[in-house]
């Protein structure tokens, strides 16, 4: 296969509807502005509502992303689960600071959220993991060492059947102790709206230390 045409890839873009946000759209807290837009898009039927990109970095600043799924907001912040030991995982041991972004780019948005790391109590990581499938559940137990390179896929396929073994006469199964959710306190949440000739409108709250009220909305040059 020859390589593409840089051409072709300059090309490609995508026209957006001339459709607005203004600061009077917003709800005064980030997180009620994210849940309304969040609820527009599950309305929509657009698939995977909820994944995310999720950036880390190590301890040197090397980024990296992945996407995962959003389980849980509230005031406090954006909550997801994994394994402790990931990649992932161990950039935010190393450097607890995280950036998601929920790429809604079918309809012309995306929000951008920035902010500190810190793992969720284990009481909150229990009472997610019984809402799991139980091959979902069984999964967490088998992929202990995530991110790490494996001999093939029968190896990964073995792993799984062993736990499935050993929880045979388990009713309900704990979640392995090196696995469980994360909360980014958000320090900054962009909400971005396509608009016509590329002048988008991003309108970014900005947490304000000791404030009250704590956000401060700022518009960014598109």
């Amino acid at each position: 296969m020859s390589p593409m045409d840089p051409d072709r890839i300059a090309a490609l873009r995508a026209q957006y509807a001339d459709i607005g946000l203004d600061e009077a759209d917003l709800q005064a807290e980030p997180t009620a502005q994210f849940e309304r837009w969040l609820g527009e898009v599950i309305e929509l039927g657009i698939p995977e509502p909820n994944a995310m990109v999720l950036s880390t970095a190590d301890a040197t600043g090397r980024p990296s992303s992945r996407h995962v799924l959003l389980k849980g907001v509230s005031l406090e912040g954006f909550v997801f689960f994994t394994n402790y030991g990931s990649r992932k995982g161990l950039e935010m041991a190393a450097n607890p600071y995280a950036s998601l972004c929920f790429p809604w780019f079918c309809i012309g948005r995306q929000v951008i959220v920035t902010g500190s790391v810190s793992k969720v109590t284990e009481v909150e990581t229990a009472a997610y993991f019984r809402t799991r499938p139980r091959d979902s559940q069984l999964g967490a137990w088998a992929s202990a060492r995530q991110s790490a390179p494996v001999e093939s896929r029968e190896s990964l396929d073995d792993a799984f059947a062993a736990v499935r073994t050993r929880f045979a006469d388990t009713a309900e199964i704990a979640p392995p102790p090196f696995w469980g959710g994360y909360r980014v306190r958000p320090d900054t949440v962009e909400f971005w709206q396509g608009r016509v000739a590329r002048m988008h409108d991003r309108l970014r709250y900005r947490r304000i230390a000791d404030a009250e009220p704590p956000w401060v909305v700022e518009r960014l040059s598109p």
